[in-house]
């Protein structure tokens, strides 16, 4: 389940939520601190016994983390000396541990840029084929995203209900794969939407623009569909852009 929470920092972030256990909560701080670089690209892990001690688990445990940080590119081990950072080249991007700790951690403006150029490839595309291929049920989905959208009150009610709205804009493309990359990146998308919706002083300014990606996949036009969806996705990064220049 995502949800929107708010970090030490004040910055609005999604995590995901519900019961971890033990072996469950050492992945989470092992991943935060590799992503979020206290432990650099290169740089040994501790010694496993150390390790255990001060994460205040059996080894047992800590090796069963360690595996599953390896199988997300993480981390590797070496022989003599031991557990190392990978380099970021190796991580699993489109893992949604990963993604949501980049997330945490505050997108880089780099990170920023790859999502949207991600959104430009895929999003338009999506909306396209949504349009030609959207049943009533899809079509009906987008509508109750987009009217949450409108009846939203604040910036996380409006976050929540524009993850909506991108989800069944590619689930009313009837294509698995296209849904299933939504499940992926959710995360990352959640943050994104929140941290364009406060460059304006009113969040709501892009609600036209959603309800032309919505209009055109209801009058079954795939070339507006797409051109309103580029738009959106433009307008969004031209006003990170600007709220970027204007930082001191």
């Amino acid at each position: 389940m995502i949800c929107m929470t708010n970090d030490p920092e004040g910055v609005h972030v999604a995590r995901t939520t519900g019961p971890r256990n033990l072996h469950g909560q050492v992945v989470q701080e092992l991943g935060q601190m590799i992503v979020g670089g206290n432990l650099a690209p290169g740089e040994p892990l501790p010694r496993e016994e150390a390790l255990a001690t001060r994460m205040a688990v059996s080894r047992t445990v800590l090796r069963e983390a360690l595996k599953v940080l390896a199988t997300k590119g993480l981390i590797e081990t070496r022989q003599k000396t031991g557990m190392r950072v990978r380099e970021t080249r190796f991580w699993n991007q489109l893992d949604a541990d990963v993604l949501a700790w980049r997330c945490a951690a505050m997108p880089t403006d780099d990170f920023v840029d790859k999502l949207v150029e991600m959104r430009e490839i895929v999003e338009p595309a999506a909306a396209a084929a949504a349009a030609r291929r959207r049943d009533d049920a899809q079509l009906a989905e987008v509508a109750a995203a987009y009217q949450a959208m409108d009846e939203a009150m604040d910036l996380d009610s409006w976050a929540e209900a524009d993850v909506r709205f991108h989800e069944a804009v590619l689930r009313a493309t009837n294509n698995e794969l296209l849904a299933s990359l939504f499940s992926v990146i959710q995360t990352a998308l959640a943050t994104y939407f929140l941290m364009s919706a406060r460059t304006t002083a009113n969040f709501r300014y892009a609600l036209p623009q959603h309800h032309a990606v919505y209009d055109a996949i209801r009058r079954r036009r795939p070339n507006a569909a797409a051109d309103a969806m580029r738009g959106l996705i433009n307008d969004s990064r031209d006003k990170l852009k600007t709220r970027r220049a204007a930082k001191p």
